[in-house]
């Protein structure tokens, strides 16, 4: 098999994978914050890093993939001052934090499992590794490159500037950073602008702190992820993974953090999906262009045209390589509904041809050759940094030969025995294993819609009649099902996936 080549952000040019121990990986993703919905630009990510383990696994690796759930330290602004984002959250809803925790991360796993991307096999919280980023933080003051002030300790960066360059991510010398920061003010206690906190002083009202050598305080965002994957893969991992926008941050002090405690860069690979736009426009909730995975499901959202099952919109990320940028648009998202339909209906004659006695010799050559060619480019283009673009290219180019096969346009002996056991091979596990599309939402959303319309009629009726039995019944089996029905004030029920 060809060399696998991934563009690494971190030398920026393809480099072809060698992984630390043979026939094993591992790969760390930064993980949901789970204070509200999971927005639709962490599933594009989530998704790409789903096709990416599935392609591993298909390569016969054995695969170690850890995602974390940042449940705690993530402050507003992403800063070292402010708010806790779950403490702010609980209060506003009057709970306890974790139960915002537990309420969004059942949420987020609920979309996973809509999309069907597979479970990390490993699922760590940065509440569940408390004593982990404490010693963590207690080996980077040992080592220089942290000092404590009043309770909270930061990281020097200018410090390892001097050894090791902080930028090297992103390609920034330390200059030019600086100027993008602002200036620090008298009673601001870092000693350099770029400083971050690894450990933070908790106010007395703060909802979540934990004792520490410094006093009561929880952790900072980053030293979570670095203190989790040195846990589960080692001070140094094949690849770790995230949305751009973690690049010149949050992965740029993971790589300070790691590099001053282990003195090793904590990954060899790093890869970086692209952000979301609407329209041609930058999807964000400020401009009223952002909407969650749930309103797509069921087009509740003034921008949405009709519902989108949540295999169509899966097959929509697909088509565009996760480096490239990805427009929503109702008339790219009902091309890829005709697009999806089209390559289950291929499918679905391939299991009919399957059955058919096909020669050992092809009567068309050219034809038999040119099969093979398309169904071996699913392997390149996926070798060629995960290009599922070109492979669902080669997939449509395949199908109207299927369906003539089928139909009888062409002769079922045109190409041989052997093409045609790589052609379903190929074309079955790459449709389900690697791109991880299900059959039974690959159709309509209309059919659903039009199903649970007649259900919502009949509880209507039962209600009518004071038959309250059956309307619990109903209700009760749809939320059981994640589907949420919504009594509204007008006398109309609404629905939603929950």
């Amino acid at each position: 098999m060809a060399d696998l080549k991934i563009y690494n952000s971190l030398t920026r040019k393809k480099d072809v994978f060698t992984p630390i121990t043979p026939g094993h990986l591992g790969m760390y993703v930064c993980g949901p914050t789970v204070y509200s919905d999971v927005h639709l630009g962490n599933c594009r990510t989530f998704i790409s890093f789903d096709i990416i383990y599935r392609y591993f696994l298909y390569l016969g690796y054995k695969v170690r993939y850890v995602r974390n759930i940042t449940d705690a330290g993530h402050l507003e602004g992403d800063r070292d001052e402010g708010d806790d984002k779950f403490s702010k959250k609980a209060r506003l809803e009057q709970l306890e934090p974790m139960e915002i925790v537990q309420k969004y991360t059942l949420g987020f796993h609920k979309v996973m499992e809509l999309f069907n991307n597979l479970p990390p096999t490993i699922e760590p919280t940065a509440t569940g590794h408390i004593s982990e980023q404490i010693e963590m933080v207690k080996h980077i003051l040992k080592n220089g490159y942290a000092y404590e002030v009043d309770g909270t300790v930061y990281f020097d960066v200018e410090k390892y500037n001097k050894e090791k360059p902080y930028g090297i991510l992103t390609n920034r010398k330390l200059e030019e950073l600086l100027e993008g920061t602002r200036e620090l003010g008298g009673q601001d206690e870092k000693k350099g602008r770029l400083d971050f906190a690894l450990w933070i002083k908790a106010k007395p009202e703060h909802l979540m702190q934990w004792p520490s050598p410094w006093g009561m305080g929880f952790p900072g965002w980053h030293i979570e992820c670095s203190a989790m994957s040195g846990k589960y893969l080692g001070t140094q991992f094949d690849i770790h993974g995230g949305g751009m926008d973690l690049a010149a941050t949050h992965h740029t002090n993971e790589i300070a953090q790691s590099e001053a405690c282990y003195n090793v860069s904590p990954a060899r690979y790093w890869i970086h999906t692209n952000m979301l736009t609407v329209n041609g426009a930058r999807m964000s909730k400020s401009a009223g262009n952002g909407f969650l995975p749930g309103e797509l499901f069921t087009g509740d959202h003034p921008l949405l045209e009709k519902a989108y099952s949540p295999m169509t919109v899966r097959f929509f990320m697909l088509q565009t390589h996760y480096r490239s940028t990805l427009d929503f648009s109702n008339e790219a998202l009902q091309a890829a509904e005709k697009g999806l339909k089209r390559l289950w209906e291929a499918y679905q004659n391939l299991k009919q041809l399957s059955s058919q006695q096909l020669p050992d010799t092809p009567a068309d050559a050219a034809l038999d050759v040119r099969v093979r060619e398309l169904v071996k480019g699913f392997d390149d283009s996926m070798n060629d940094d995960f290009n599922t673009a070109k492979v669902l290219a080669n997939m449509f180019e395949l199908t109207p030969v299927i369906n003539s096969l089928r139909g009888g346009q062409i002769p079922p002996g045109s190409i041989s025995r052997s093409t045609f056991a790589f052609l379903n091979k190929q074309f079955t596990v790459y449709l389900k294993d690697v791109f991880g599309l299900r059959e039974d939402s690959a159709g309509d959303n209309g059919r659903l819609e039009g199903v649970l319309q007649l259900l919502i009629q009949i509880r209507k009726e039962a209600r009518a009649k004071r038959d309250f039995v059956t309307s619990d019944k109903i209700r009760n089996e749809l939320n059981e099902q994640g589907i949420i029905l919504k009594d509204e004030k007008d006398g109309n029920v609404s629905w939603s996936f929950g």
